[in-house]
């Protein structure tokens, strides 16, 4: 296990660690929009039992610098890249949630010679329109995390999963509310920016697409346009809303694993 800080061509510092054993194959994991690293621990101990995990604050989050100003999804890919070069990794399995799987998507089509296997999970290619993404930036850089926090776990977890009240939710609910403002909005407006929809036949890496079947924020329809529009992607439809790898920690993991072609150690 390692951690550490590596600086971007942009002198962005992003924060990363290191789980897994010496020798194998590198899995890199992407966070979503408002959350860190932390949002996959219940996937640590079935990915570092096969993988080289390595698990990265996306800039604007967690530990890694939040620079003034709106982000790019290119800024946010190249990020990945010079994580990995800085680690000396040449090639990697990747999976992004969310904003994440936005970032894996320009991976997929950008940089895929350095790809094994892509997942893209409960993400889209474009999320417009854009004027809902400039309200959601002046909310929160007036009124800050707390202002949206309680709307957005409604929309990230079932009704069933937030009256649980589980340790699991107020972990997120502790991420949300730790994303610096500035941070946060940055990475709207990425997303606000984007469309990836007529680059998606360019991915040519092997694909696997995650959905939740309850999920308001990157509807199915999203993740069936993602599968069509990838050659030979796969769908994997969960039984969650839109953090399916925290509601459905098991199911996402076995997913996962079972696409990567190695069997989940219980």
């Amino acid at each position: 296990m390692s951690e550490g800080i590596v600086s971007t061509g942009d002198n962005c510092r992003i924060a990363y660690h290191i789980d897994g054993p010496d020798g194998a194959p590198f899995l890199i994991l992407s966070n979503s929009l408002g959350t860190a690293m932390a949002m996959w621990e219940a996937q640590m101990s079935h990915f570092a039992a096969h993988f080289r995990v390595v698990r990265y604050d996306s800039r604007g989050h967690g530990r890694s610098d939040a620079p003034a100003g709106s982000y790019s999804i290119d800024r946010l890919g190249r990020d990945v890249i010079e994580l990995a070069d800085a680690l000396g990794i040449d090639r990697f399995h990747f999976c992004g949630l969310s904003k994440g799987g936005m970032v894996g998507q320009w991976l997929g089509w950008r940089a895929p010679e350095r790809l094994e296997r892509l997942v893209l999970a409960n993400t889209s290619a474009y999320m417009g329109p854009p004027a809902g993404w400039d309200e959601r930036i002046r909310l929160v850089l007036a009124a800050g995390m707390g202002a949206m926090t309680d709307a957005v776990l409604e929309r990230w977890f079932t009704p069933a999963f937030n009256a649980e009240a589980s340790a699991a939710l107020d972990a997120v609910r502790m991420m949300l509310l730790a994303t610096e403002p500035q941070g946060y909005a940055g990475c709207c407006a990425a997303i606000r920016d984007m469309d990836q929809r007529p680059l998606l036949p360019l991915i040519d890496v092997p694909t696997l697409v995650i959905a939740g079947d309850a999920d308001p924020a990157t509807p199915i329809e999203h993740a069936h346009l993602l599968a069509t529009g990838i050659r030979g992607a796969t769908l994997h439809i969960l039984t969650a809303a839109h953090l399916s790898n925290v509601e459905q920690p098991e199911a996402f993991s076995k997913a996962v694993l079972d696409f990567c072609g190695v069997g989940m150690v219980l």
